[in-house]
Formats: C-alpha cells, structure tokens, sequence
C-alpha cells in the first residue's frame, strides 16, 4: 500500500494532498502501533512515557484530519 513511515514523518502525511483522509490516519495508527509494540518487558518508565507522548501527537495529527476520530482517540487515552 505504502512505504514505511516513522514519527518524524507525521507532518508529511498530513500534507500529502494525493491520500485520502483514511489513508493518512491509517499510516499514522501504523506508526502508533509500531511504537507500541517496539516496547518490551525490559523497556523503562522513560521509555513509556516517551511512547505514551509520541503516541498523542500522533492523535492530534489525526484530530487535524478528522476531528471526531481525533478526539475519541484522545479522550480514550486519558481514561
């Protein structure tokens, strides 16, 4: 489908005016997920967090292309 994109690449998915929104929130949950299972049983509190951090700037990404699903990803986060 498409390439392999990592955090740093979150403002040129945005900006790419060829995709659809659902393509562009696709890669951008697949950079969320690749953090998340990048971390492992031996990984710190630090590292956690950082993840935890990544992980709702990704969401804000999100809410910027579709402010409902944007939200919904945040408000789950902080439950």
């Amino acid at each position: 489908m498409y390439m392999s994109y990592k955090y740093s690449d979150i403002n040129k998915i945005i900006n790419y005016k060829t995709w659809s929104q659902r393509m562009k929130i696709d890669a951008l949950l697949s950079i969320d997920a690749d953090l998340y299972t990048n971390l492992g049983i031996s990984s710190t509190k630090k590292e956690k967090n950082q993840v935890k951090i990544k992980s709702k700037n990704i969401y804000r990404a999100i809410e910027k292309i579709n402010p409902k699903d944007g939200k919904l990803l945040l408000h789950s986060m902080d439950l």
